[in-house]
């Protein structure tokens, strides 16, 4: 076997997948969108831009939404032509599950905590 050859059959072998491999450019890109949606949320919290603490958090999480999808764009290189579609369609699989993981705990926590006896601050000394 050739050395030209052989070198065809490992970026074949390599590279079989149609996921396009970052360029310098894109991971570039990549982490200038990270560093500026790391740094919104922090000038949020810490500058108390805004008088509201819940749209301070919805917004916080918002952006975290956003750096999620830049990661996954810009360095796992996901769309919907990498690996026929799979590691899309797997990403999505995920995001339900995690949905209903976490719509459920807090369903479950909100019960708990609505159908909680109230304890006064006698009933608390007494507890072992």
């Amino acid at each position: 076997m050739s050395h030209e050859s052989a070198s065809e059959a490992h970026h074949a072998h390599s590279h079989g997948h149609e996921a396009g491999h970052g360029s310098f450019k894109g991971y570039m890109t990549g982490f200038i969108l990270s560093v500026i949606l790391t740094a919104i949320p922090f000038w949020l919290v810490m500058a108390g831009v805004l008088e509201s603490k819940l749209l301070t958090a919805v917004l916080v999480m918002g952006i975290g939404v956003v750096q999620i999808l830049v990661h996954m764009i810009y360095f796992l290189h996901m769309n919907p032509r990498s690996e026929g579609g799979w590691t899309l369609m797997a990403l999505i699989f995920t995001l339900i599950i995690v949905g209903i993981a976490l719509a459920g705990s807090l369903w479950v926590m909100h019960h708990l905590n609505a159908n909680m006896m109230p304890m006064t601050q006698e009933m608390m000394k007494n507890m072992p």
